[in-house]
């Protein structure tokens, strides 16, 4: 039996593609999830791991599809584990992109090869990330989303809040919340 599996990693992306793939690759049962593949909680690859196993649709031979490596998980232990799991079961990998079929030594060691080169790439990917965030915050670039409260507004709402108007009314004038008004203006600076 042929299962396949199919993921994005949010719920706008489209598995057409992918489930298309999949078909055309003979699966006969085809499982979804719509999460990230650092998850390991995900219950789109339970229920095809399920239907692998014995008791259910399993024959010798039954292997797992997937129409990308990257689709099956992110890091190598993972993904090596997953495959030796299916082994144990009698049961084979195959990932549709790069031409892997566990059935075979040498898909075994392609699998190997390709597990490690996408963890590497993944952890070269954030290496980059954090450092071209530390090289934007160096040049005093400001991450996050733009404050609602300025040091201009700030000494607004202290003459607004000694000439007496509550800082309920303050706040809502300077379009703030209440504790936003308050983190910016301590209770020493107020009275």
């Amino acid at each position: 039996m042929n299962i396949g599996y199919a993921r994005v990693s949010t719920q706008d992306q489209n598995l057409d593609l992918q489930i298309r793939a999949l078909k055309e690759a003979g699966c006969d049962l085809i499982f979804e999830d719509r999460m990230s593949g650092a998850r390991s909680d995900r219950p789109g690859l339970a229920q095809a791991i399920a239907a692998l196993e014995p008791g259910t649709a399993q024959r010798p031979g039954s292997t797992l599809t997937v129409w990308k490596l990257d689709r099956l998980g992110r890091g190598v232990k993972g993904l090596v584990t997953l495959v030796g799991e299916l082994e144990a079961k009698g049961c084979q990998f195959r990932s549709l992109t790069e031409s892997i079929w566990t059935s075979t030594p040498s898909g075994r060691l392609f699998f190997h090869i390709l597990a490690a080169m996408g963890q590497m790439e993944r952890e070269l990917t954030v290496e980059r990330t954090k450092a071209g965030l530390n090289a934007a915050k160096s040049r005093g670039v400001v991450m996050g989303r733009k404050r609602k409260m300025t040091p201009g507004k700030a000494a607004s709402a202290l003459q607004l809040l000694k000439s007496g108007m509550p800082p309920r009314d303050v706040a809502r004038n300077l379009g703030v919340s209440v504790p936003t008004l308050y983190r910016w203006l301590p209770a020493t600076s107020r009275s």
